[in-house]
């Protein structure tokens, strides 16, 4: 008995490892892809509200989903239920919508910063910059509280090995459609309430992490590998025009659009 107990423990406590050696950690609780949004403090719980509105409405653009023939077999297959067959069917519809929801707040228990992660087909890249060029053509930000987002294609643990991995991951997907074509890049790290690793090792190590072809360029890259790192955590995703879009800063953008045209008396909401 003692023995069988000790194997369990030992199966227990044993690391699981990729195929390339590196190590699989624990679950985190903030979890990608998702996009990280900067806020008013003390506004975040209503962040949270208007970015899961907000984010719905861009990926029903983006991402439509045909519900209209599941409703109507719905509706005619109700027609023939009993009222209690009727009701039972009714919550299971319920609760198959909330496990089908594409967006998900993450606790991040920090000030002025919330998390909301995205289940596929959202691509939080894509739906951050159509949110984006929709501010900047119409100075209107569609929220009270939100300043900058920052779309991360995939998170992992905040330790090397695992952030090589994500690299490699997020790398592939985003270079291999461009294998005739080279690069100019610059790394954009941000780091919060994180000291374990470095910011030039860090960079360092993602650098290497980019395939051959592609040079750094400081000035004017034509991509942007960013890397948001909160605490135990590192997202990592590869955007384009991001200086032009004011690195997603709907807030600036907003308030240039609202000097260019003085009047827009009100440059976060639609009237």
């Amino acid at each position: 008995m003692a023995e069988t107990k000790k194997k369990l423990l030992g199966r227990e406590k044993k690391k699981k490892y990729r195929s390339d050696g590196t190590p699989v950690w624990e679950k985190r609780s903030i979890d990608g892809p998702g996009v990280w949004v900067s806020c008013v403090k003390g506004k975040e719980k209503q962040t949270v509200g208007e970015l899961y509105d907000l984010f719905e409405s861009l990926a029903d653009e983006l991402w439509p989903q045909d519900i209209s023939s599941q409703e109507e077999n719905t509706a005619s297959t109700s027609e023939e239920l009993s009222l209690e067959a009727q009701i039972a069917n009714e919550m299971s519809s319920l609760q198959k919508s909330r496990r089908e929801k594409r967006f998900a707040s993450c606790q991040t228990n920090t000030p002025c910063v919330v998390f909301l992660s995205c289940k596929p087909p959202v691509d939080p890249v894509q739906l951050v910059v159509r949110h984006i060029e929709n501010v900047q053509r119409t100075g209107v930000t569609q929220t009270r509280h939100t300043h900058r987002f920052v779309p991360v294609s995939g998170s992992s643990v905040a330790n090397l090995p695992e952030i090589k991995s994500l690299c490699h991951d997020i790398f592939n997907k985003f270079f291999e459609p461009h294998e005739n074509r080279s690069f100019t890049y610059k790394v954009e790290l941000r780091m919060r309430n994180h000291s374990t690793i470095s910011r030039s090792v860090l960079i360092q190590h993602i650098a290497q992490c980019v395939p051959a072809g592609h040079t750094v360029s400081l000035d004017n890259p034509e991509i942007f590998i960013l890397v948001e790192v909160f605490k135990s955590v590192c997202g990592i995703s590869i955007v384009q025009d991001y200086y032009r879009l004011q690195k997603f800063n709907v807030m600036e953008i907003a308030n240039a659009k609202q000097r260019s045209e003085p009047s827009n008396s009100d440059s976060r909401v639609p009237d």
